[in-house]
């Protein structure tokens, strides 16, 4: 008789996913909105990339932990990650902070939301959990990273990027030896040590941690009950591992996912205007960094059923056209001409207005003569008629938010008072 072949050990994990963050560096992007549920790419969340990334890796037990202003979030999954079947032994749990160890208690850090819910993980019969953050863009096989796990014997293995050593100083730096293992945790540390064998570059924590289960539960027991900790992951469970237990570095670049088109593993934290615009119309490029576009590791997400995309008017100064440009459902680009930008589902640009590079999300609408060039566009905003954005650097920071990079975030409230104060 044949043996069975080794099964993946995605069946044997779940992911749980934090996703409680608001992102405070996104300003007004997340005043309504958590920052995993921030639109991303033309018709996703950026929460989407974990949730899919896990989905092809081959795990079918998620869950995923929300706090901040967590309505938006929570609709986006239930209506976009309702295909789990609890009779094929699949799950999604959406796990608000909702006081159940106490009155007074909501998720106290990243690992204290993990502890709080370890009824619900140990439910779910797994010998094995990826954390993951849920509000960074990538495109990763779990499946890889859980291998090196097993195979390692490690207590942690901690996914990491390679970073330029000059700009390490703005994550947790891994110091490691050449085997792997973790020797030293430095969270943003003024000289960032380098790699065995490349001292240009150093190993930055992605936030993305592999446990046993077993051994995972009994730590944060026991950081419960420890009045000095702040219950994080990055601060509290990984270092006193890399202390006192086994903790092996996994490098990104052994499991990201390329498509043949990227040149390079692509991972991005859009925590920032600057970041979250750039992010985005790098996606306009003729070779994006990142291929959305790969049928072999699809980015999911809930899918609107809306009419397709329209362009309208074919006269001199009034054509509907859009140049290096995407373009989502249910849009109408009338007379209007669109280069470098990308439009979320549902945008209406109006005619002899002009975007370049511009982010519009889902439903803004962009009235007559309108000038916009380099700006994000909240949801829903209406653009008044011959409004110029771009142009004038004092004017637009006198009623807009420009970045330290020269973007331009618009909301419908900035509309709204820079009208009452032309009145």
């Amino acid at each position: 008789m044949q043996p069975r072949p080794n099964p993946r050990l995605s069946s044997q994990a779940m992911a749980f996913i934090l996703a409680g963050g608001r992102g405070s560096r996104l300003k007004e992007l997340t005043d309504k909105r958590a920052k995993p549920a921030v639109y991303f790419g033309g018709k996703a969340r950026i929460i989407d990339f974990a949730l899919s990334n896990a989905l092809n890796s081959g795990i079918r037990k998620m869950a995923v932990a929300t706090q901040y202003k967590a309505h938006s979030l929570i609709r986006h999954m239930q209506r976009g990650w309702g295909f789990f079947r609890a009779e094929r032994n699949e799950y999604l749990d959406i796990l608000p902070a909702s006081q159940r160890v106490s009155e007074n208690k909501w998720y106290m850090g990243t690992a204290d939301a993990v502890t709080q819910n370890i009824d619900i993980v140990d439910s779910y019969e797994v010998k094995y959990v990826i954390i993951l953050a849920g509000d960074h863009v990538y495109k990763m096989d779990y499946e890889i990273m859980l291998r090196q796990h097993a195979e390692s014997g490690a207590d942690v293995t901690v996914g990491c990027l390679t970073v330029p050593r000059a700009d390490a100083s703005a994550f947790g730096v891994m110091d490691v030896d050449r085997t792997g293992r973790i020797t030293r945790f430095l969270e943003k540390p003024e000289d960032p040590p380098g790699m065995p064998g490349d001292p240009d570059n150093s190993l930055a924590s992605m936030g993305i941690y592999v446990f046993d289960w077993d051994f995972l539960r009994d730590r944060l027991i026991a950081d419960a009950e420890d009045g000095n900790s702040s219950h994080d992951f990055g601060h509290d469970i990984i270092p006193e591992i890399v202390k006192s237990g086994r903790a092996m570095a996994h490098r990104f670049s052994e499991s990201c996912v390329m498509s043949g088109l990227e040149s390079e593993p692509y991972w991005r934290d859009v925590g920032t205007i600057d970041a979250f615009w750039r992010a985005n119309i790098d996606l306009t490029d003729f070779v994006p960094k990142l291929d959305i576009y790969d049928n072999a590791w699809p980015i999911w997400t809930y899918a609107e059923l809306v009419p397709p995309a329209k362009f309208i008017h074919d006269e001199e100064d009034r054509r509907g056209s859009a140049v290096s440009s995407l373009v989502a459902g249910d849009c109408i680009v009338s007379g209007s001409e669109i280069r470098n930008s990308l439009l979320f589902t549902g945008v209406r640009t109006h005619s002899y207005s002009a975007l370049e590079y511009v982010v519009a999300l889902p439903y803004v609408t962009v009235n007559r003569k309108a000038q916009l060039r380099n700006c994000v566009l909240d949801r829903g905003v209406v653009i008044p008629d011959g409004l110029v954005v771009g142009a004038d650097p004092e004017e637009d920071a006198r009623w807009f938010r420009r970045s330290a990079g020269g973007v331009v975030l618009i909301t419908q409230a900035m509309i709204e008072a820079r009208a009452a104060a032309l009145e």
